[in-house]
């Protein structure tokens, strides 16, 4: 009798019901199935596999309702792509050469949607043999439909007679993968089984090839844009079948990868997440969508969905230009013109966004699953010399006011300006001491250190700067110096990272891992209350790891790596911002 016959399903129901559960934490895995004669199936170690690693699993059946899938996604915190025939050339656009096998269209139909959405929702990926192919050809790379007939010096049998749990050949593993990471113990010589004639020919950008066979065919491929994506030719899951635990730290890698999106899920369904700076406005002119998800634009309801974006302040961006009468006059309109059109595209899709011009706004919007724009100017050029404009953008629903942009003003002189006022000119603090009075927040960024520090001294109300980084981490005018660092900290400033490369970097180049440290520092100079998020998407803000809306995720995936609490991501996020928004509105 085996221990399956044994098995006492009443006792164990006793002893699980005995007590409150305890709080799950284990991921929840998607496996996609495989189709054949009106059967889905899955072999049993892609299952077996998950469960010894950690992770709970569930099959994906293959089927032609597309329209559910990204609500099947919501409810996963892994993937795997599972191994089976041979993928339909016609989907990537070529006719079938004479050693194709069997292949199943719903399925691959099925596949190749789904990865490209896991892809956008920054899901943790593994893909297995068929799954790797999937990967490459639903990202943008190609594959051979027969590596024998295709591929020159092909000397390897990849498609082996042995039992499945046996290793055939090897794979050399590049050095500085994460694959080799993963399988550091065996120093970059791995031993695989191998089943397929089907291969990558050439990687989708963004990924490089980790691993290949001793004839030249890729064996694995991973991510380079720090998305948690691994495929591998061969099939893992039959070792861990068989009890042989050395591929176990492969699967051991996707369930610590979703365990750490869960976590990140789960914290942002409960905070309010907002970027304090958004140029979207910018593209107006070259007929972007908001309501689809639109290549033109790191920002759009998709991309906010995708990265947990709960709310975004876009502003109406002016260029510094003349300053006589007329210009000024046109400035005011321009800017008027750009509100109205943010407002426009907000009211397109009134069940899924709306206008927000208070804090408690932002909270009740998301209560109603809303996402939230708020509305901001980026250079006092917009007011012109009226004065009386602050508190008419006020009434409309400006939340803050950057002073200033590149190049001095009527109002104060820029970082990157000619030093015209030695500071605030006598006009600029009459607009502070307006701003303080109808509840606009006054905006540093882009300000000469001269303006940063009249204007600290001027206003009654803590200042923020909407997107500027550490100036000791990166030497650029635009960033702070640790000395304004302080000073903002000790008037109940807030300061808010922005993700733009050469702010990040002075070489260039920047990524995700340069924004946290960026982060780190005005932490450790200003303090957890003084910190937060101002990406400047859409006005040449974006990194690698955080490219778009979609990926801002991985930023808070990586704030949990780090020392940060759950609270201190929730201050970091917005909280912090709105703290210093209520002052001005409450007063």
């Amino acid at each position: 009798m085996n221990k399956s016959d044994s098995f006492n399903w009443q006792d164990t129901y006793r002893n699980l019901t005995a007590e409150l559960p305890s709080r799950q934490s284990h991921p929840v895995i998607g496996i996609t199935g495989n189709l054949g004669d009106q059967l889905c199936t899955l072999a049993e170690g892609y299952y077996r596999s998950v469960l010894q690693a950690g992770g709970i699993p569930v099959i994906i059946p293959p089927y032609e309702q597309t329209d559910i899938l990204a609500d099947q996604l919501d409810n996963l915190d892994g993937l795997i792509f599972s191994g089976g025939g041979d993928i339909n050339p016609l989907y990537l656009g070529e006719e079938p050469v004479r050693e194709l096998h069997g292949v199943t269209p719903v399925r691959d139909a099925q596949e190749l949607l789904l990865a490209k959405l896991a892809y956008n929702r920054q899901i943790p990926i593994l893909g297995i043999c068929k799954g790797i192919q999937i990967i490459a050809a639903a990202l943008g790379g190609k594959l051979y439909q027969d590596i024998n007939t295709q591929v020159e010096g092909v000397c390897v049998k990849h498609s082996q007679d042995l039992d499945r749990g046996t290793a055939s050949h090897t794979v050399t593993i590049e050095p500085d993968t994460l694959l080799y990471n993963i399988f550091a113990e065996t120093k970059g010589c791995l031993h695989v089984n191998s089943f397929h004639h089907q291969a990558v020919r050439q990687i989708p950008e963004g990924f490089r090839i980790s691993a290949m066979s001793p004839d030249g065919v890729i064996e694995a491929i991973e991510s380079t844009t720090f998305k948690s994506i691994i495929g591998v030719q061969w099939h893992p899951e039959c070792f861990c079948l068989n009890g042989d635990e050395c591929m176990l730290p492969l699967f051991r890698w996707l369930i610590t990868e979703a365990t750490s999106f869960r976590k990140a899920k789960r914290l942002h369904g409960k905070i309010l997440s907002l970027d304090s700076h958004c140029d979207t406005p910018m593209f107006f002119d070259q007929d972007i969508n908001f309501q689809s998800r639109d290549p033109k634009i790191l920002v759009d309801l998709h991309k906010m969905t995708e990265g947990h974006l709960d709310a975004s302040i876009m502003v109406a961006y002016l260029k510094q230009e003349e300053r006589d009468d007329a210009s000024l006059l046109a400035a005011t309109r321009k800017a008027d013109r750009i509100l109205d059109e943010i407002e426009q595209m907000v009211a397109k899709s009134p069940d899924f966004i709306s206008i927000a011009k208070t804090p408690a706004d932002l909270y009740q919007n998301k209560q109603a699953g809303r996402k939230s724009i708020m509305l901001g100017i980026e250079n006092g050029y917009a007011i012109g010399k009226d004065i009386s404009n602050v508190e008419r953008f006020r009434n409309r629903g400006v939340v803050y006011m950057t002073l200033c942009h590149n190049g001095d003003n009527d109002i104060c002189d820029s970082a990157k300006g000619n030093n015209e006022h030695g500071g605030v000119s006598a006009f600029g603090e009459q607009v502070i001491q307006e701003m303080n009075r109808v509840g606009m927040m006054v905006d540093l960024s882009h300000a000469g250190e001269k303006s940063f520090y009249d204007a600290i001294d001027i206003s009654k109300l803590p200042i923020v700067c909407s997107h500027s980084s550490s100036r000791l981490l990166c030497d650029h005018p635009r960033n702070l110096t640790d000395d304004q660092m302080r000073r903002l900290a000790q008037s109940g400033g807030v300061a808010q990272v922005t993700f733009y490369d050469g702010f990040l970097k002075k070489e260039g180049g920047a990524t995700i891992i340069d924004a946290v440290h960026h982060l780190n520092h005005m932490v450790d100079v200003m303090g957890i209350e003084h910190v937060g998020i101002g990406t400047d998407f859409d006005g040449d803000g974006g990194v690698i790891g955080i490219a778009s809306a979609s990926e801002l995720i991985n930023f808070t995936r990586q704030l949990l790596q780090q020392r940060y609490s759950d609270h201190d991501i929730e201050l970091i996020w917005g909280a912090n911002f709105l703290r210093v928004m209520n002052q001005y509105q409450k007063q």
